[in-house]
């Protein structure tokens, strides 16, 4: 470098080197990335702070590691640059003879720049008409694999949606890494544009998306959708839990056509399917979606708690006043009018009575509560969903046979099953004339099991 006209300051560590940097005020600063004391990262931030920096520096960063993550972290704590060792003189030099200042502050945003798009026709087509819903996560909070959870399954939840040439994933949990597995053997190569409805970004919605095969394919389209106001939360969601230390894989290295697009409405298409979103009673924003697509209606809520259980819970010595009690009864009748007349109603029923008590103002269901809303809705199929952790085969059978005596006990009609992995159900309506769906006939039969 110094043959090369630079004059040289060399530092033998981290703070060595920050001393020297705010001392001369360098042009360039070349840093390595594992350095003893304070390391490359540190220096990139620290000199990126530092307001006696008129004029930001370049940082290059060198580093021995060939890990992608080491280049997008370093990238993403201040560096301009990040060159593997061991260091070509000319690029080096290279870099250095550019225009001169940071690049730092005009970088692109991460999803700025759109990869040419792929035909997903042949998939549209494959896709196909017919409403179908499979289960590939179903429980609650953590992930729960062993021999008490074989029947219904240990995964966290991810519901499959195909119907009107769509396919539409709800939420990503631990359940969409073999959803992934699924797809990637189904379409061999063949690109595909898919739609995914998060409800909120607590780990067990979100944690399987990283393991998510398809979304490495750069002839993929891939549209996560969250509600208005949540794109810098859900996008910051889904990539720190990608960051290092905890993943290998930075969220920008996925090199599909990934897209974060706000819901700004509470109702939208997806193709010919109309979505409505409704918020859900749990901590922090959460929502429920409702599908209406030609063959039938499916209504998704993998976390909530009714609110005239909770205000009508014993809360210390106090008790609710007449006008709290009546403004949670308006809050289930929104419920009970959002998902009214479902063919498939997914929801958290994750305690029983006994256990509700003891965990009043988690966000979670009661299995009374839910079949009674269920029935009062005159939902057709309801689905237990949301399994706590502790509860094993046994005991969601137990209360898969209470919640249909509950039925009975209520005079419904309504069809109720705890939700498993692997089952899959087909709607068998006929285009009817749904609310809000594009296209008329006559109202048929509901669903048919495998």
């Amino acid at each position: 470098m110094e043959d090369s006209g630079w004059k040289v300051y060399s530092a033998a560590s981290g703070e060595e080197g920050l001393k020297l940097a705010c001392e001369h005020k360098p042009e360039a600063i070349i840093c390595d990335l594992l350095m003893p004391g304070i390391n490359g990262y540190q220096v990139c931030r620290k000199i990126r702070a530092d307001t006696a920096f008129v004029t930001q520096p370049r940082i290059i960063v060198i580093s021995s590691s060939n890990y992608g993550t080491d280049r997008e972290t370093s990238l993403a704590a201040g560096a301009d640059d990040f060159l593997l060792k061991p260091v070509k003189p000319s690029e080096l030099l290279h870099l250095l003879n550019q225009e001169s200042g940071t690049t730092f502050f005009f970088r692109k945003s991460d999803f700025d720049g759109k990869r040419p798009t792929s035909d997903t026709s042949v998939f549209s087509t494959s896709i196909g008409t017919k409403t179908r819903v499979r289960f590939w996560g179903v429980r609650g909070s953590i992930a729960t694999p062993g021999p008490h959870t074989v029947k219904y399954g240990g995964n966290t939840t991810c519901v499959e949606v195909r119907a009107d040439g769509q396919l539409i994933i709800l939420d990503a949990g631990t359940g969409i890494r073999q959803l992934g597995r699924k797809l990637a053997g189904e379409f061999k190569g063949k690109p595909m544009d898919i739609h995914m409805l998060i409800t909120h970004t607590h780990w067990d919605h979100i944690q399987g998306f990283p393991f998510f095969i398809p979304a490495y394919d750069p002839k993929n389209q891939i549209t996560v959708m969250g509600y208005e106001g949540a794109k810098m939360g859900l996008e910051h969601s889904l990539s720190s839990q990608m960051e290092s230390p905890y993943f290998p894989i930075a969220m920008r290295q996925m090199p599909s056509n990934l897209k974060i697009v706000e819901a700004s409405e509470n109702e939208f298409y997806i193709g010919d399917i109309q979505v409505k979103t409704m918020f859900a009673n749990h901590p922090g924003i959460c929502l429920g979606y409702r599908l209406n697509t030609s063959a039938g209606s499916i209504c998704f809520f993998p976390d909530n708690e009714p609110h005239s259980r909770l205000r009508m819970a014993p809360m210390g010595d106090s008790v609710q006043s007449y006008e709290v009690l009546s403004y949670a009864q308006k809050q289930d009748e929104k419920l009970i009018e959002f998902i009214r007349d479902a063919d498939v109603l997914i929801m958290d029923s994750q305690y029983d009575a006994t256990e509700y008590k003891s965990h009043i103002g988690w966000g979670h269901g009661c299995v009374d509560d839910v079949v009674a809303i269920a029935v009062i809705a005159r939902v057709k199929k309801l689905f237990l969903h949301h399994h706590d952790p502790d509860h094993d085969d046994e005991m969601i059978d137990e209360m898969g046979d209470w919640a249909n005596e509950l039925v009975a006990i209520h005079g419904g009609e309504t069809e109720v099953e705890p939700a498993r992995e692997g089952l899959e159900v087909v709607l068998r309506r006929e285009r009817g004339d749904l609310a809000g769906s594009r296209g008329k006939g006559e109202k048929k039969s509901a669903g048919q099991e495998k």
